[in-house]
């Protein structure tokens, strides 16, 4: 079983991150091709997604150009750590969210949420 995938996406984020020893990454290998899922320590996520996600889409280009050397198509997971920021957001905004009878939800679109995200 060819794993170079595996050590290219294990190299390339230990390199990134404060917390190398705390990198895991599980392949597993289906009809549907390679999936490689990414487990990090919840301080470097900000470092792994990048702004606005280019990070992460970087990534994802590279191994699937690592996927087509290969001949397999790979696609990276990457899993939300427990106690993570966004956990916390989710449970503080669920708090302070005020309750409607009505059906209208009182959530926020997309574009409002990325633009509370931003800074400055």
């Amino acid at each position: 079983m060819n794993n170079a995938d595996q050590q290219f996406l294990e190299f390339v984020i230990k390199a990134l991150v404060d917390n190398p020893d705390k990198v895991k990454v599980t392949r597993t290998v289906d009809e549907m091709g390679v999936l490689l899922t990414l487990d990090v320590d919840a301080a470097d996520m900000g470092k792994i997604i990048g702004r606005q996600g280019n990070t992460a889409k970087s990534i994802r280009t590279l191994l699937r150009v690592v996927g087509m050397k290969n001949n397999s198509r790979v696609n990276l997971k990457i899993n939300e750590p427990e106690g993570g920021l966004r956990s916390a957001e989710r449970m503080t905004e669920a708090a302070a969210a005020p309750v409607h009878s009505s059906a209208q939800s009182a959530s926020k679109t997309v574009d409002e949420a990325m633009a509370d995200l931003k800074l400055g």
